[in-house]
């Protein structure tokens, strides 16, 4: 789930392994570069966290941060 914190859209998912970890960041990269909207996010192992906000609005929460997080739970 998603979670408002500190003007960012965050969320942690958890893999079974690095592969799977590495795949679903591939997935969402894809998605983010259709919307011109990148993530920032971190990867061990088999985790992925990822924080979203809008920098051109002033580092804030914006319908492109809930389209992207919306987009990226399709994912998984």
């Amino acid at each position: 789930m998603w979670k408002e914190q500190d003007n960012k859209l965050v969320r942690t998912f958890k893999f079974d392994d690095f592969v799977q970890a590495f795949g679903f960041m591939t997935r969402v990269a894809l998605e983010a570069e259709k919307r011109d909207h990148h993530p920032n996010w971190s990867n061990v192992y088999n985790t992925v966290t990822i924080e979203l906000t809008t920098h051109d609005a002033g580092n804030t929460i914006t319908d492109k941060d809930r389209d992207l997080a919306s987009a990226i739970d399709k994912l998984v």
